[in-house]
């Protein structure tokens, strides 16, 4: 998250949401003299609470950013997401992709009052809008090659990709007129994952988690956030998460050209066109029926327009064209 999107000030008690325990382990790990000055919620995220935490010591005012697991779900697992995002900053340090830095990481809140992760913030902020969106996208696609082409170690390999739908737990609409394209692109998942060659996936990349600097006519990646479910797997599966978004945040075709974004920008998908759509419809089932966890935090950084009924759809147009394209 930037600077300043989506700020909140809530003090130096982060609401009464249980700092206590979590600020002193924060200020145990800073510089002789520092000291927790101000929290900012930042808004924007689902998963987990973000917030800036203001610093001031002898060398002056520095800001970093802290990420907590507070829901239940998500404290659960916070263990293991934690730890992977702890381990990949460390491996993304020597590279070329902008991602914060590590400071400090709780996974298990053995000593914080939710499982943390204390990491740098980075410069920019997050951009929804319509106005730009065609060249964030192709900075979007560039950067995606980027990151599938990262060298990674067997030992630095993260696990394998998990799916985030399946046969049994898609919701189809209520107020559909096409039960049938529901149920057709639900067969297509309800077979075998077909044959793929692995690459370093970010699997949680979005507009959302894509920090911006420059003005809309020459925007600049300055930051890729959220590493928690970075997995190893097929690159179309990345490339269908940010295509799903895209559908979602900028209508259909947006969408669907984000494919064609990546496969330009050097990046390379499945050669068969049955199998890119299995991985597609993989994604996009995913936020069926509304498309609520990305629409709750979306609208929170001012997409008021992106109603529930407005994501639907566009997320059942969306499934028809990948068909249509695909099929």
């Amino acid at each position: 998250m930037g600077s300043d999107e989506g700020a909140e000030d809530i003090g130096t008690d982060l609401g009464g949401q249980g700092w206590g325990a979590t600020r002193s382990w924060v200020e145990k790990g800073l510089a002789e003299g520092e000291r927790v000055e101000k929290a900012v919620r930042l808004r924007g995220g689902w998963t987990s609470e973000m917030r800036r935490l203001e610093l001031r010591g002898p060398g002056g005012r520095r800001p970093l950013v802290l990420r907590s697991f507070v829901k239940p779900f998500f404290r659960r697992h916070a263990e293991g997401l934690l730890t992977r995002e702890a381990a990949v900053l460390r491996l993304l340090a020597d590279t070329d992709v902008p991602a914060a830095s590590l400071v400090a990481v709780d996974a298990t809140a053995r000593y914080c009052d939710h499982p943390s992760l204390l990491m740098s913030l980075l410069p920019g902020t997050v951009r929804l809008g319509d106005t730009g969106a065609d060249a964030r996208a192709d900075l979007l696609a560039r950067q995606l090659v980027r990151i599938h082409r990262l060298p990674v170690t067997a030992q630095q390999r993260p696990r394998t990709y998990q799916a985030w739908a399946s046969p049994e737990r898609v919701t189809v609409p209520a107020a559909t007129e096409r039960p049938e394209l529901w149920q057709r692109a639900v067969d297509v998942i309800r077979r075998e994952p077909p044959a793929w060659q692995g690459c370093f996936l970010h699997r949680d990349f979005h507009p959302g988690n894509v920090l911006f600097t420059g003005t809309d006519d020459d925007p600049r990646i300055s930051g890729i956030v959220d590493w928690v479910e970075t997995s190893w797997g097929p690159a179309d599966l990345d490339v269908a998460h940010c295509s799903t978004a895209l559908a979602l945040l900028h209508g259909v075709p947006a969408g669907m050209r984000f494919a064609d974004r990546y496969v330009a920008a050097g990046g390379t998908l499945a050669e068969d066109t049955a199998d890119h759509l299995h991985w597609r419809l993989l994604d996009a089932l995913g936020f069926a029926p509304d498309a609520e966890k990305v629409a709750v935090p979306w609208r929170e950084l001012g997409r008021v327009d992106l109603t529930a009924g407005v994501l639907t759809r566009r997320l059942e147009e969306y499934i028809a064209s990948l068909f249509s394209r695909y099929a």
